[in-house]
This record gives C-alpha cells, sequence and structure tokens, in this order.
C-alpha cells in the first residue's frame, strides 16, 4: 500500500519532520537532489548537456542543488534562473550562493533549450494560479525542445491536487517525486504529463501520514496488496456466497451474462439470476450453474404477484443482491429496483440502469441520505439500507450528484468526498484511475488498468467482482478496493495475452484465473 497526498498534506508531512522530528529542511533538500541527480544519471549518463530550469521557490532550490551535484559528477550544468532573485527563498538563496561559488553558469532566464536533458524546476506542488508571462514562455520553450525532460516533485503547471493543467504545463519524460506520490500526478491530465514517476525516500517519516490520516491510498505490489477472501477446505457453495444478481432486459442479455460470469470467477458459491425471461436461454447454454428467475419484459409497468414473490424470495435467499447491467430504465424496471431498495435489508452493489433509475427518481435516491437513517441504522453506519455500493462512471455520478461532468472533472475527488458525507453508501467512480470513498475511510485511488478496458461490458464485469467478493464476507468498502484493484490486475493481464486494441470484456473474466497463480 502506498500514500498519495495532496498539496497541504504534503506540505504538513514536510512542516512535521523538520518542527516535531527536527530534521532540517536543507536535509530534506539535499536528499531530494542527491536522489534526483543519481537518477538522472542513472537513466542518461554523465555524458550530458543539462539544463536546469528553477523558479524562485524551494522547488527551484531543489533544481539548483540537482546541478551541483550533477556537476560534481562530471556532468556539463547550467542553471536558468526563470524566477526573481530578489524573492529567493532562503533555501534556495543559500543553494544559489553555493553554486555561484562553485562556479556553476548561471543565466537570468531561458535563453535557449538546447539541452540534451532539462531538469524542470519551476514550480512544485504549492502551484495555486494558473502560469503566465515570462514563466509560460519557459514551459513552452521546454515542450518544444527535443531534450528529455525531467519534473522535480511535480510537473510544472499540474495541479498538484487535482491533476488539471495550471494554464499549461510542462510534459515530463520522467518526475522524480520525494517521499509520496502525489495525487496530481494520477488524476486528470497529470496522469499524462507526470511521464514516469518514480518516488523516493528522503527521510520524512512515514508516521507523519499515518498519524493524520493524510491523503488517499493507492495498491502498487500485487503480491503484497491483493489479498482474496480464504477458501475454507471444508466449505460448500452455501459457505462462499450466493449472489441474486438483477440484470438484463429483453435486448441486453449479454450485462447479466458477464456479471453473472464474474461473480462465479470471483469464488463466489451460488448466483441467481433474476432477468428478462428473453434471456433465458443464452444463460442456460453458457452458464449452466446459474439459477434462473425470470419475469415478462413486456412493456407493463409493473411486476405481477407472481414476479414479486419470485423476486422477493431470491432476495430471502441471497446474502447479496446486485442490481443494474443490462436492467434498463423502462417502468417495469424502476419498479424492479423500487421494490429490489424498499423489501430488502441485504447488502446492495448497485451499477449501470439501477443508478440512472435511482438518479431520476430523487425519493430513491433520499433512501441512501444519512440525515434518513433509523436509530439501527446508524448504529451500522450503513444508511437507510444496509452495506450499499454504487458503482457509476463519471457520467452516471453527474446524474447522481446533479453536477455537471466539467464541474467534476476539475476535482474528481472532492465531488466523490461530498457525495459520500452526504449519503451513507461506498461510492466506486469509475474513470482512468476509479476513485472509491466512503465516510470514515481513506479514499482510494486505483493504478491497476489500461486502456483496452474501456470497452462495453467491462463495468458488467466488475459489478460481478465486487458482488462475489462481498458474498464472501468482505465489508463492502473492501470489496470495492479489493474488486477494483483485481479488475484492473485482469485487465493488465488480458493486454499482455492480446493487446488493448483486441480486447473484450470476456477477456478480462478469462484472465481472472491467473490470478491466484501469479500473485497469491
Amino acid at each position: 500500500m502506498e500514500y498519495v497526498l495532496g498539496a497541504s498534506e504534503m506540505k504538513s508531512c514536510d512542516t512535521a519532520a523538520i518542527e516535531k522530528y527536527g530534521i532540517a529542511s536543507m536535509v530534506l533538500m539535499e536528499r531530494a537532489a542527491l536522489e534526483t541527480a543519481r537518477i538522472i544519471i542513472d537513466r542518461y549518463g554523465s555524458g550530458i548537456y543539462a539544463g536546469i530550469v528553477a523558479g524562485s521557490g524551494n522547488n527551484g532550490g531543489d533544481g539548483i542543488a540537482i546541478a551541483r551535484i550533477l556537476a560534481e559528477r562530471g556532468v556539463s550544468v547550467e542553471i536558468n534562473l526563470v524566477g526573481d532573485e530578489e524573492k529567493l527563498t532562503a533555501e534556495t538563496k543559500a543553494q544559489l550562493d553555493t553554486a555561484k561559488l562553485l562556479g556553476i553558469p548561471v543565466k537570468q532566464g531561458l535563453e535557449h533549450a538546447g539541452y540534451d536533458v532539462i531538469i524542470d524546476a519551476l514550480f512544485g506542488i504549492g502551484l495555486a494560479r494558473n502560469i503566465e508571462g515570462r514563466y509560460k514562455a519557459a514551459v513552452d520553450m521546454i515542450n518544444a525542445s527535443n531534450a528529455k525532460v525531467v519534473s522535480v516533485d511535480i510537473a510544472s503547471g499540474i495541479n498538484a491536487d487535482t491533476g488539471n493543467i495550471m494554464g499549461c504545463a510542462v510534459k515530463a519524460d520522467t518526475t522524480v517525486t520525494f517521499q509520496y506520490r502525489k495525487l496530481g500526478h494520477i488524476l486528470a491530465d497529470g496522469a499524462e504529463y507526470s511521464g514516469d514517476v518514480i518516488c523516493v525516500p528522503i527521510g520524512i517519516p512515514d508516521i507523519t501520514a499515518r498519524e493524520g490520516r493524510l491523503g488517499a491510498f493507492t495498491y502498487t505490489d500485487a503480491e503484497t496488496d491483493l489479498k482474496l477472501p480464504r477458501r475454507k477446505p471444508t466449505g460448500n457453495k452455501g459457505t462462499f456466497g450466493k449472489v441474486l444478481l438483477i440484470a438484463g432486459s429483453k435486448n441486453m442479455g449479454g450485462a447479466c451474462l458477464l456479471s453473472a460470469l464474474s461473480v462465479f470467477r470471483t469464488g463466489a458459491g451460488m448466483v441467481r439470476v433474476f432477468t428478462a425471461a428473453e434471456n433465458r436461454d443464452s444463460l442456460l447454454k453458457n452458464i449452466p450453474e446459474t439459477i434462473i428467475s425470470t419475469y415478462a419484459d413486456d412493456g407493463s409497468r409493473k411486476l405481477s404477484e407472481m414476479e414479486y414473490n419470485i423476486l422477493r424470495d431470491g432476495m430471502e435467499w441471497a446474502d447479496v443482491i446486485a442490481a443494474g447491467p443490462g436492467l434498463s430504465t423502462s417502468d417495469k424496471a424502476t419498479d424492479i429496483v423500487r421494490f429490489a431498495l424498499s423489501a430488502g435489508r441485504k447488502p446492495l452493489v448497485l451499477d449501470a440502469d439501477a443508478l440512472n433509475i435511482i438518479s431520476e427518481n430523487n425519493e430513491l435516491l433520499s433512501l441512501f441520505e444519512k440525515d434518513s437513517e433509523s436509530e439501527n441504522d446508524k448504529s451500522q453506519g450503513s444508511g437507510s439500507i444496509r452495506s450499499v455500493v454504487m458503482t457509476p462512471h463519471i457520467g452516471e455520478f453527474a446524474r447522481l450528484a446533479k453536477i455537471p461532468i466539467s464541474e467534476i472533472k476539475k476535482d474528481m475527488l472532492t465531488a466523490v468526498r461530498e457525495f459520500t458525507k452526504k449519503y451513507g453508501v461506498t461510492l466506486v467512480c469509475k474513470d482512468a484511475h476509479t476513485i472509491v470513498s466512503k465516510l470514515g475511510e481513506r479514499e482510494y485511488i486505483n493504478s491497476s488498468g489500461n486502456d483496452g478496458m474501456a470497452t462495453a461490458g467491462a463495468g458488467d464485469v466488475l459489478t460481478g467482482i465486487i458482488a462475489g467478493l462481498m458474498a464472501q464476507g468482505m465489508s463492502g468498502f473492501e470489496a470495492a478496493v479489493t474488486g477494483v484493484y483485481m479488475h484492473g490486475l485482469a485487465g493488465d493481464i488480458a493486454r499482455e495475452k492480446t493487446s488493448g486494441y483486441y480486447m473484450m470484456a470476456q477477456d478480462i473474466i478469462k484472465a481472472l484465473k491467473y490470478l491466484q497463480s501469479r500473485y497469491i
């Protein structure tokens, strides 16, 4: 597990290291510079012509210290000071004075970019406004150069909290960041502009992040991070959990098939599908292990009394209920979702059309509001309905939260946090880097997966995986985090065996079988 911090959180760690634990700021700067210089020489050798582009803050100080260390190791290096010398921080001024005493060339502004390697030390994580004027000219020159670009801590112009571009931004080949990756390395444009992110320790004690419960977390090592439910040698199909899957209209039968197969392939013992009658034959043919209950998708507004009884029996039978994939938003589908929410007390996974129905019916969404909890529900901390996991993609989330997509993209993590403050659910907001949030838990930002997974049905697979893990005893949040991570790992394996262009949702399911042999 790895902590991922925002700008203010990282500054809190710096301050604690300096003021509480007595580690001098210049010591941290020197360690950062040593590690960055080492990486530059390891990657590009010492026979290079390197240009440091430095601002007046401590990020510039890091860059100037890097210049000194590179020069000591035989690199031909120049310092290009774009910031105002009279506005240098104390640490940066000290580094510049030392560099001048050692005879390292210092130029005012960036006169040319004809270097083999450019070290971007213009702005660090504290950038709070758009880049303009001479700083923008420097960024444009860096990006137009043929040099390899190494950014110090974060690519200048990338917001450390959101990953958004602040007017313009350096496009790095490599970013060397210190102690913890920043949210801006992972989210939005930051993922592309950061290049290869290398996180190096500089001596800030981990306790500074742990004690303050700072930042989000991510998984980076599947061999230690991927923890699946233990299999009991004496268990039976009931031991490993029963899932009721409410999915599949007459025109979208594939969604329920993908979800049901994913539940099984995740290790759950039994799956019962409540689906449109038109999907029965396909399910029997492709997953004969499935128990099938059907309703007539005939344009009527409500289930019949017999269909209500069938659905009620399935809900009572199940350990976990998953609803939404391919369900449609018809009147009858709406009636099904309303019944599942009002009559059921089992843990829920809600996806796709179930979420679309909820977003169009405020009385359904209000069921999840924290102030609507009964005293018994409050004691469980799980909303009006017990443990609930919602798995919207960003468009579905926008409809649920009643916020335009453009606004969510400005600060996706904050939007997700605000939603889970209001509603008693675990939220899985699916994007290139999926975020999992639940009030009282540290947010998870997923690092597994690839662009080949942007394919129809991949979300249905994730629904099945999360439901399968919950059926085996995981909490909603734990199952969501583990499910998102293993879904991405399976996608990475699928791309290895095929390609990003070739992949389909079925390939992700097939790749699940390799997770245990490879990582566990």
